[in-house]
């Protein structure tokens, strides 16, 4: 390898490409779905949700919570969770803090030990018990300087003092559904609001729970069945059908990027190998050039299988080289898919460089090394010594030539199978960015506004004023055209179902049977503000006020579902009693455009489409302490204003007017729309890569072998061109063989990619896996590169000097 440097060179980089690659995905792979979770007995680790006719994985009850883990047999520990986030005051600047609320025991299940202090005790788990908080590492040394004698003082959450108990390390870092790392913990039992304590209130509440040893998912779905049979029984209202969903954590947190990574780990598999025959085809012309000194060795009485080892030793030396640089790769190539979904890919604190991954690119190095290696030292074992000693120099070798050829063809092959995969991506992704969310998202921010907490103790008149007047104070900063509050689900964030009936609809018999729609509470402007678009009738006015009669606005689903052929707008909805003021009756005044609130790829873990929208002030009486707590807020700016650049002026006018408000959370609407098909984006990327580093492997691959060729050949192009051949005829020559290796590959390449792309089928929208547009011009563009490879060493022996050519040796 000595003697040929820029052999050795190009060979360590296409398998630094290759390995790199596979060892970056397999990181990704093995962080995320190999390796267990860090918890004790994570094996036996299951998330429950309430299984409802609208959602399989929906939230739970708290009430129904207690009764599950009172009476269920098949665990032997069960723990809830829900959101929780505060307001810390009193510690400096007013501030908004994320927070989970969870049940005593929770952080024992998962065998976090707090860095300083304890853990909640039962008795602090319940109504009543003294005030209680946990916090975060990051936020004991952002906020309280690490201060070591933290524990025992009070810090004042939401306008209560809560005494500081422990502090959660950093290292815990849960993500799932409705939990995230937070900066600090309270006892859910604890939680005061009375509704929350309602049987048919889910408030984003969920379970996990360890199975006994030796007990199976099934007969834990039958224990839950018999345990909700009594629930049924004694709460027909509200738990008629109730039924459990229990899924093992694990799957619950990889959720659908599991067969994402996979498809992914099986396209890089290509990339290597698409870099193994590159590299195959390297040794060939390699060992053509040596055959003279293998022969003469073998006259000397070297033995065939000596050259083997020899070949596969040097093979192998490329190989490891490559795989020591390829790690290096993939050690940034980790980095920089964790930063392309920071928050789309779970465990991604977990991924990394470990034993396991060190050991696969080993593996694969020795696997590429063989691979690559393997054809080129048989074909020098089977050297003829006479004729090859005897021959001059220029004869053509026929078998390496056409060995060559078979590489190129499978290069070409494989390269389109990645191709098509890339294509059929950007074809979903163009597809995705094409669907209308329903709104126009371009201009408009969302934020959390937390005024005050001793409005959430005024009068509901009061808080309607305080609201009234925030909203004034948002139209009145600069740059803002608009400006509405949103109570309720959030477009693209967060979800908020009411059970109801209609006009023509029984009143169900039991709450569990009611159908559910999202609902929006919402000011006025709403419509102009997110520029939906509205159907039939009229939207709000600032006449629908509390003191007015109520009224709701429906969407297009809702019409098309419940109202089928008929014209909604007169007819009534009808709530029943329980988060509200007792039972009420809306009437629709108007029908508007429907939004997806999922995202815009669409969601298959639920079915509720219908949507409604009522007014901000007419949320009922009973609400009003918890809209006092807070609410998000939607602002559009003027045209040719950046919507970020006006947040600051929004923050400073609103504490102006409440200098405790706290004012956070923005969020972008455009890139609430991005984020929601971010793992289509994070798969189209990585497909587009690996396609792109297999159209550039596979044109250098048949550019060397044709200049290969092209070089063997040189006599015989001379004699043809002083015999009268013209430069065109050399051309075509050359192309033709160029073609009789693109070709084959192309077609060998559809076929089996009709196969593949049907394994895709979970990441695709809008297109199908065999779809004759992608593929047709994905053959289009591989012949386009294959012929532009083709045609410079064409154009070289076009330009060769006959004379020249024939002196040639």
């Amino acid at each position: 390898m000595r003697k040929s440097p820029g052999f050795a060179v190009v060979a360590i980089l296409t398998l630094a490409i290759g390995i790199g690659a596979n060892t970056t995905i397999f990181s990704v792979v093995n962080g995320v779905l190999l390796n267990p979770l860090p918890y004790p007995d994570s094996s036996r680790l299951v998330i429950l949700f309430h299984n409802k006719p609208n959602f399989t994985r929906g939230s739970i009850s708290y009430l129904n919570f207690l009764d599950w883990q009172r009476d269920n047999r098949c665990f032997d520990a069960m723990v809830a969770y829900r959101w929780g986030n505060a307001t810390l005051t009193g510690s400096g600047e007013p501030e908004n803090l994320t927070g989970q609320m969870v049940s005593a025991g929770f952080f024992e299940m998962l065998g976090v030990t707090p860095m300083l202090g304890r853990t909640f005790t039962a008795d602090e788990d319940r109504l009543g018990a003294n005030p209680t908080v946990m916090i975060s590492e990051g936020l004991w040394k952002r906020k309280f300087a690490s201060n070591p004698h933290i524990l025992g003082q009070a810090i004042v959450l939401d306008g209560r003092p809560r005494t500081i108990i422990g502090i959660i390390p950093a290292s815990f870092q849960l993500r799932q559904h409705n939990f995230r790392p937070s900066e600090m913990y309270t006892p859910v039992g604890e939680y005061t609001d009375p509704k929350f304590r309602e049987r048919q209130a889910s408030w984003g509440m969920n379970a996990i729970a360890r199975l006994k040893p030796g007990m199976t998912l099934a007969q834990a779905a039958q224990d839950m069945e018999r345990v909700n049979r009594g629930l049924a029984a004694a709460y027909p209202d509200v738990d008629t059908g109730i039924q459990t969903t229990i899924v093992p954590m694990k799957d619950q947190i990889v959720g659908e990027v599991r067969p994402v990574l996979w498809v992914l780990m099986g396209a890089v598999l290509f990339v290597l190998l698409i870099a193994c025959v590159n590299v195959a085809n390297l040794q060939l012309a390699r060992a053509t050039a040596r055959q003279r000194e293998f022969a003469v060795r073998v006259a000397l009485g070297a033995q065939q299988g000596r050259l083997v080892r020899q070949m596969l030793t040097e093979s192998l030396t490329l190989s490891f080289v490559g795989g020591a640089l390829g790690l290096l790769l993939a050690d940034w190539g980790c980095r920089a898919a964790v930063m392309a979904m920071p928050d789309r890919l779970p465990r991604a604190e977990n991924v990394g460089l470990d034993g396991r991954v060190l050991l696969f690119t080993l593996a694969i190095s020795v696997l590429a090394g063989v691979i690559f290696g393997l054809v080129p030292a048989l074909r020098t074992s089977r050297t003829d010594v006479n004729s090859t000693l005897n021959q001059s120099g220029r004869s053509l070798v026929g078998p390496r030539a056409r060995a060559q050829a078979v590489f190129v063809t499978l290069e070409m092959a494989m390269a389109l199978i990645l191709l098509v995969g890339a294509g059929l991506m950007i074809h979903t992704l163009v597809r995705l960015w094409n669907v209308d969310p329903g709104f126009s998202p371009s201009g408009v921010i969302d934020f959390n506004i937390a005024p005050s907490m001793s409005l959430s103790h005024q009068s509901p008149d009061a808080i309607r004023a305080a609201y009234r007047q925030f909203e004034a104070t948002l139209r009145s900063v600069p740059g803002v055209e608009t400006a509405s509050f949103d109570w309720g689900a959030v477009p693209l964030m967060g979800d908020d179902e009411e059970p109801f009936w209609t006009d023509g609809m029984t009143r169900p018999d039991h709450l569990a049977d009611a159908p559910l729609a999202l609902r929006y509470a919402v000011n006025p402007d709403y419509l102009k503000l997110m520029r939906i678009p509205l159907l039939e009738g009229r939207f709000f006015s600032e006449a629908d006020n509390e003191h007015a009669s109520r009224v709701i606005v429906i969407d297009q689903s809702f019409a098309q579902r419940y109202f089928p052929g008929q014209d909604p707008i007169g007819k009534h909805i009808y709530f029943p009693p329980g988060s509200t003021d007792g039972e009420r009756t809306d009437e629709i005044v108007g029908v508007v455009g429907h939004v997806k609130q999922f995202g815009l790829a669409p969601d298959k873990s639920n079915n509720v489409e219908a949507e409604y929208y009522e007014p901000f002030q007419q949320l009922p009486d009973g609400m009003m302490p918890t809209v006092g707590q807070g609410s998000d807020v939607f602002v559009r700016v003027h045209e040719g204003v950046a919507p970020e650049s006006v947040f600051p002026s929004i923050r400073r006018t609103l504490r102006q007017l409440d200098s405790d408000m706290v004012v956070d959370g923005l969020r972008p609407m455009e890139q609430a729309v991005a984020d929601s098909i971010a793992q289509q984006r994070f798969a189209m990327m990585l497909f587009a890569i690996f396609a792109g580093v297999a159209l550039l492997l596979a044109g250098i691959g048949i550019y060397g072998v044709l200049s290969y060729i092209v070089g063997q050949r040189t006599r015989e192009v001379g004699i043809r061109m002083a015999l009268g051949a013209q430069k065109g005829d050399v051309v075509w020559a050359v192309l033709r063989d160029g073609a009789g290796m693109t070709l084959p590959g192309v077609g060998i390449g559809l076929v089996v990619a009709l196969g593949l792309t049907r394994l895709m089928s979970a990441l695709l929208f809008g297109v199908k896996p065999t779809d004759v547009i992608t593929f047709a011009s994905v053959a289009l563009l591989l012949c386009v590169v294959a012929l532009l490879a083709c045609y410079l060493p064409a154009r070289r022996a076009a330009k060769l000097d006959p004379m020249q050519a024939l002196r040639s040796d």
